[in-house]
């Protein structure tokens, strides 16, 4: 026999052996439960059912696991798990939560003082206002109501009759963002001029007009770190899990070539 012909043979026989070798877990019929996954399913079970399961159901709790995994293998020898978006994504989310578990639980203090220091603006408690309101619907003549209101009130004391207000007549505590969204800039700008502890207006919103009486304010302030602790550790865990993913792909990003169909201009 040729020589070169013994060769390829010999090559093609060690392909085989490796093929078969390194496919053999994909392709055999056995199911192993091992102790950590069941003790972990009972466990699962005991959490969202609040008691351990009994004996019928701990084998229907297996019976249902061995189902999927005989899905699951007759699902790959299909190949049904190829182009699947669902699938990609669940794989991808996955190996992300394996890479945010590499990060250390427990900060240090100091580590934990630098975000702070670093992100302060975050943890900014902004100045807040506290009003009350009568409202008049610029769909029924509100500027000419809203006047007449507030004369009768102001010179005579008679309590204005106004339009019901979809957000309610009391606001306690609001900070300025959320007088901005609720009411518009212009509201927000007339109440920040308004004097305290009496009625003022019309004064003109995104939905009509308002006689308000402001209450009282309170300054922004940095809350002490004792108050913050607890949010900045989150955050700071949060931010580090983000952090390991980014780098992760930073690494491995160069390893890949992305080619775009050239019908598809950017």
């Amino acid at each position: 026999m040729n020589l070169r012909i013994i060769v390829f043979f010999i090559i093609g026989l060690v392909i085989f052996l490796l093929d078969i070798g390194l496919n053999s877990q994909e392709d055999s019929k056995d199911i192993y439960v091992s102790d950590q996954e069941l003790t972990s399913l009972l466990s699962a079970w005991q959490s969202q059912v609040g008691r351990p399961p009994s004996d019928e159901e701990i084998v229907n709790i297996i019976n249902n696991l061995v189902q999927e995994e005989i899905l699951y293998r007759e699902a790959l020898l299909l190949g049904l798990d190829q182009e699947d978006r669902i699938i990609k994504r669940r794989l991808a989310q996955k190996i992300t939560f394996l890479k945010q578990e590499t990060i250390p639980t427990e900060p240090s203090e100091s580590e934990l003082q630098e975000f702070f220091e670093t992100n302060k603006s975050n943890y900014f408690m902004p100045a807040t206002y506290s009003f009350t309101h009568h409202y008049f619907s610029k769909e029924s003549n509100a500027k000419e109501r809203a006047n007449l209101a507030f004369n009768a009130l102001t010179e005579n004391g008679i309590e204005p009759t106004g339009d019901p207000f979809f957000l309610g007549k009391n606001f306690y505590q609001n900070t300025a963002a959320e007088i901005d969204r609720n009411f518009g800039p212009s509201f927000l700008s007339a109440l920040k001029a308004i004097d305290l502890n009496q009625w003022s207006g019309p004064h003109s919103s995104a939905f009509g007009e308002h006689l308000v009486y402001f209450k009282n304010t309170s300054a922004g302030f940095l809350p002490a770190w004792e108050k913050v602790k607890g949010a900045v550790t989150q955050d700071y865990l949060t931010q580090a899990q983000d952090d390991a993913i980014k780098n992760y792909l930073k690494e491995i990003k160069s390893e890949y070539r992305v080619i775009i169909n050239p019908n598809y201009q950017f």
